[in-house]
């Protein structure tokens, strides 16, 4: 009789960490005073947000006319930066959901910044539709209510209303998602926080956790539940994004490897954010013992593989073009690569295809001043990428007569800035009120010894 071996791997939590050292190490961001680098950190990211604020400010006493649209380039840096935040929110429900019920255990360590990402991307994805409206005040007639309010119920074959349902709900599960893992470990903080106020809002927020048997059963069958139903979500939330422009007549719009094309650049953005967020977080936390080189290199490893995926598809839509003998697409094409935003399109070649193939290397993907690194890259090429699509399709008409150029106005830069203010803000308050990583999941690993 044959006798093999099994593969051996590496201990997704280093150190020989015992269920108490998990708590003490997890807890201590919370239970004691801020650092130095969490006070320049949330500092500087309230900077950013005050750019923010007075961009937002400026907007809505003057008007959207501030924005340099014109009537080509109808959509500039704010759709831009719409597609390019709800991308990074998709790798949050991709690593709570779908590899938990795939059931990969290295997900353990980075789903619950992951989802908490996902919950501030989407925020910040929000302003710019909402703010894009111009009149702000009157954004409630884009809501189907009774024609008593003044307005004629909204347009429903419209794909701008298909983003109102798929943002809301995807923002709805994934904020109940990330709330519900919370519960055993905001009992945890409860019980050893020191002031009456921690106390008091823990023990709120806990909703009376109490460890039972009957409790954790529950607890996991909500989180399958909710797991199950957030899946769908990763398809449909950026799949109704692309449909915005695939509905289209526009040349480089409308094609139908839109919807899988900005599902993969959405993970792949997604998970770039996760990586440049937490390659700092174990260094600055001391959690080196928790997201490890294998998380690291696990991480890389969908990063290389879906940036293939979306230089495929860039390859795609050029052969697509030629082949359809539509003259119009292929001037389309021929524009993004060697037209006047020739720099644009390359630089997001560069970041997007090419530069994510390092990955293949060990060294590559074990290295996390790299990983930080290449992460910016990966981010840096998808806002280009989202800029690519939108005004190089737009920029030049059927008519010679209506192309113009384009270009950011200094606020709508101010407002691109200001939303990582937001993002970050929100980021550092969640360090250090809330656990990062999942104490009640990790402790499950130390039992099992895997």
């Amino acid at each position: 009789r044959m006798i093999h071996d099994s593969i051996s791997r590496d201990r997704l939590v280093t150190g020989d960490k015992s269920a108490s050292d998990v708590t003490r190490d997890i807890a201590r961001p919370i239970l004691n005073n801020p650092t130095t680098s969490w006070k320049i950190g949330f500092t500087l990211s309230l900077v950013f947000l005050g750019i923010f604020g007075v961009s937002l400010l400026y907007i809505l006493w003057t008007g959207i006319g501030v924005w340099n649209v014109n009537k080509s380039v109808m959509w500039g840096w704010d759709i831009t930066n719409f597609v390019f935040w709800v991308g990074i929110g998709h790798a949050g429900t991709l690593i709570s959901a779908v590899l938990l019920l795939f059931r990969q255990k290295w997900r353990m360590s980075i789903n619950r910044s992951a989802e908490a990402m996902t919950i501030f991307a989407v925020i910040c994805a929000a302003m710019f539709p909402v703010f894009h409206m111009g009149r702000v005040w009157v954004g409630y007639w884009a809501l189907p209510l009774p024609n008593a309010f003044g307005s004629l119920w909204v347009n429903f074959n419209s794909p701008l209303l298909w983003d109102v349902f798929a943002i809301s709900t995807y923002f709805s599960v994934s904020l109940l998602f990330w709330y519900i893992g919370l519960i055993p470990d905001i009992a945890t903080i409860r019980d050893k926080v020191k002031s009456k106020l921690g106390k008091t809002m823990y023990g709120f927020f806990s909703m009376g956790w109490t460890g039972s048997t009957r409790t954790w059963a529950r607890y996991e069958l909500v989180s399958l539940i909710l797991a199950g139903l957030s899946t769908p979500l990763v398809l449909s939330v950026h799949t109704i994004v692309s449909t915005d422009f695939a509905t289209s007549l526009v040349p480089g719009w409308h094609t139908t490897i839109f919807p899988p094309y900005f599902v993969a650049g959405a993970i792949f953005s997604g998970f770039g954010m996760v990586a440049t967020l937490l390659v700092v977080a174990r260094k600055v936390m001391n959690y080196e013992n928790y997201i490890t080189i294998g998380h690291l290199d696990a991480m890389t490893r969908i990063i290389m593989v879906t940036g293939t995926i979306v230089g495929i598809a860039y390859l795609t839509e050029f052969f697509i073009a030629w082949y359809s003998g539509n003259v119009y697409e292929q001037y389309a094409f021929a524009n993004r690569a060697f037209g006047p935003y020739w720099w644009a399109y390359w630089s997001m070649m560069s970041c997007n295809l090419i530069a994510p193939q390092v990955f293949w290397f060990k060294w590559a993907r074990t290295t996390p001043w790299f990983i930080f690194i290449m992460s910016i890259v990966v981010n840096v090429g998808m806002w280009f990428e989202r800029f690519v699509i939108i005004v190089t399709s737009l920029h030049r008409d059927y008519l010679p007569s209506s192309w113009v150029m384009y270009s950011g106005s200094l606020t709508e830069i101010g407002l691109f800035l200001g939303t990582f203010g937001i993002f970050f803000t929100c980021f550092f308050l969640f360090a250090k009120f809330l656990p990062v990583i999942n104490m009640s999941e990790i402790k499950s690993i130390l039992r099992n010894r895997e």
